[in-house]
């Protein structure tokens, strides 16, 4: 027993002080060096500040949606449902949100409307949407801002963010920089 118990409370106390100490202060320390010290991108605006790397409720008409979230867009508890795409629940859930979004935006098809309208991320906190999410809402927040929609169409194009080296990831658009975006053109 002695054989084993000294090595095993050397490893965790070696572990502990690793895991526990050292490796949190390196990430600390990395953190300092990042943009913003790593306490993420702020912006202020007239609804206070707000964070450019979080999703944001936006729920108006005259303002482009961001994805659903399964957390309410709190960053304290980032995470899914974790419901299966075959779960009764949940496709009620979705189909509700499509019925909706097409009850708000008449001239969108069923069938158009992108699938990140309709289903949170991964952490819930996304804050972008597809450039097709922010197409198939301009003629909504045209009418409601009575501004023209291919003015509008212009600003999302200014706002979409391109791929990683033009080749990681797909072009998105930052929810909250494009609504802010908005919100300067009046």
């Amino acid at each position: 027993m002695k054989k084993t118990l000294i090595p095993s409370i050397i490893l965790t106390t070696v572990l502990f002080v690793l895991l526990g100490g050292i490796y949190p202060l390196v990430l600390w320390g990395i953190a300092q060096v990042a943009p913003n010290a790593g306490e993420g991108f702020i912006v202020e605006s007239n609804k206070g500040k707000q964070y450019t790397n979080i999703g944001q409720s936006f729920t108006t008409e005259a303002y482009f949606w961001s994805r659903p979230s399964a957390v309410d867009y709190n960053a304290a508890g980032s995470g899914a449902s974790n419901k299966a795409a075959t779960n009764a629940a949940y496709l009620a859930e979705v189909e509700q949100r499509i019925a909706d979004f097409s009850r708000l935006n008449p001239t969108v098809q069923k069938e158009e409307i992108p699938v990140d309208l309709v289903t949170a991320s991964g952490s819930g906190l996304d804050p972008h949407i597809s450039v097709q999410a922010a197409r198939v809402q301009i003629a909504r927040v045209a009418v409601h801002r009575g501004i023209e929609a291919s003015r509008l169409e212009q600003l999302v194009t200014a706002q979409t963010q391109h791929p990683l080296l033009g080749v990681f990831g797909p072009q998105t658009v930052n929810v909250l920089a494009l609504n802010m975006a908005l919100d300067a053109l009046q």
